[in-house]
């Protein structure tokens, strides 16, 4: 294997690792949530939800960057006095080319902070451990709302392979409402 050369589930590791340092609470969304509540699917970015406080900032960017993931605290600092809620801070994994989107719970976005209430501690085996995941209801809610957005196919088929996988396990009338 090169030397940059790093497994995706050890750069995900290094980011949980990163967040747990600095005391984030966070929750996985995307394709990593998608592997557990369906199928694997190949993808290069991370994304996440963090309830970060302002004095956890300076924190978050040390551990990042000492993982080689720069992200300076200014940055940081900016979006949390930004209204943009949907508009993920990015940052790269300099050795790799992995990217992390960081999306902020913000007060007022009720459907991302129920997601947060009800994010699943799931057991994603020994690489990547314990993990804060999205329930499959409110993964399968975010596919739709990024699907209507984009038409990423992606999504739908994220979205199918967690209904085949759970099927009548999944709370529907959550989904509905």
């Amino acid at each position: 294997m090169p030397e940059n050369a790093l497994p995706y589930g050890r750069f995900v590791r290094l980011v949980l690792e990163a967040l747990e340092e600095a005391g984030v609470p966070y929750l996985v969304g995307g394709a990593v949530a998608a592997w557990a509540w369906g199928e694997p699917r190949a993808t290069r970015d991370l994304d996440l939800v963090v309830d970060l406080p302002v004095e956890a900032a300076g924190g978050l960017a040390e551990a990042l960057a000492s993982r080689n993931i720069p992200l300076p605290a200014e940055i940081i600092l900016d979006r949390l006095i930004e209204d943009r809620a949907d508009v993920p801070l990015s940052a790269v994994h300099v050795p790799t080319g992995y990217k992390v989107d960081i999306y902020l719970l913000r007060p007022g976005d009720e459907l991302r902070q129920e997601a947060f209430r009800r994010r699943t501690l799931v057991d994603l085996g020994p690489e990547l451990g314990k993990v804060h995941l999205h329930s499959p209801e409110d993964l399968i809610i975010y596919k739709l709302w990024y699907y209507s957005l984009s038409q990423q196919t992606k999504h739908l088929r994220d979205i199918a392979s967690i209904v085949l996988t759970l099927g009548g396990d999944l709370d529907e009338a959550y989904i509905r409402h």
